[in-house]
Formats: structure tokens, sequence, C-alpha cells
């Protein structure tokens, strides 16, 4: 949530988003040790969808730890991640850039099926992973305190 405010206004969020919205970012067991952390770029991905009204890619995987300043860290367990996309047929991963070593341990199949891009930066992740804003998010804020309908037709009151 840090690197997400500090980068808000570069990537095209308003800084208001913060003041008028509460977040909670829930890991259970956060503090059991792991292999390692690996869903900082996607939590990262994740908010900035979010706050940014633009789509992450569908059929896309991602592992990557971040520094507060948006440098994407090694992790571990690559093999096992890029197999576990591949059998769920998903199309894309993104990689830490210091993971490229961990390619010779993925089968050929595996590797051959997948588009892999290895990343060094947020700004890397963001511009493979996201689609252009479908609306803004103040669009969409406004459409979600409207009235619920069902099928289209306002409710009724009681």
């Amino acid at each position: 949530m840090s690197i997400v405010r500090e980068s808000a206004t570069r990537i095209g969020i308003d800084p208001k988003e913060f003041a008028e919205n509460e977040f909670h970012l829930h890991m259970p067991a956060g503090a059991i040790p792991k292999d390692g952390p690996s869903a900082g770029i996607t939590m990262y991905t994740a908010l900035v969808s979010l706050l940014t009204g633009r789509p992450v890619k569908p059929n896309l995987a991602m592992t990557g730890e971040i520094t507060l300043r948006g440098k994407v860290l090694p992790v571990g367990g690559v093999r096992e991640k890029v197999l576990a996309a591949y059998r769920l047929k998903l199309r894309s991963i993104l990689l830490p850039e210091k993971n490229k070593k961990d390619l010779v341990e993925i089968p050929p199949k595996a590797r051959q099926a997948l588009d892999i891009r290895f990343v060094s930066h947020m700004d890397d992740v963001l511009a493979l992973a996201l689609r252009p804003a479908a609306k803004p998010p103040a669009a969409r804020r406004a459409r979600a305190s409207r009235p619920s309908t069902a099928r289209g037709r306002p409710r009724r009151a009681a």
C-alpha cells in the first residue's frame, strides 16, 4: 500500500482515493515463516487495478516480491509456480528478472506453452499486466452509489 500511495500520481491514481476510501489487506497467518513471500507484485497490481479501473489481463500468472521503491525481487519455488500456471492452462506468467536462471528447471513443454516475461520493476509489471481503463474510478463509484436494480429496473419502495 505504501508504494501504491507513493507512486499514485505517476501511475494515474487520484491521491484523494486514499482519503476517501479505507483499505484492508488481510494475509492470513502472515507471521508464520514460509518458503518466502511471493505475492508482492500481485497485491500491488490488484490495488492499482482497483484504483485506476484498469482490469488485469486474463490468463496471467505472476510472482515476485517488491521493495518500497518498486524493485521486483526474486522468489523461491519458481518451478512449482510455473508448472501450476501451465496445469491451469494460463497463457502468460510474469517472473522476477533475477529468477531467469531458474528456467532450466522448467520442462521444455511447459516453457514453450507459456509466454514467460521477466520483470525488474513494478512499472514493467503494470505495463504487461493491466489493460486500458474500462471506466474511470469516479464513474464506477457514481454507478455503485445508485439504487440496486433487478434486471435493469429500479427497486420499488416497500
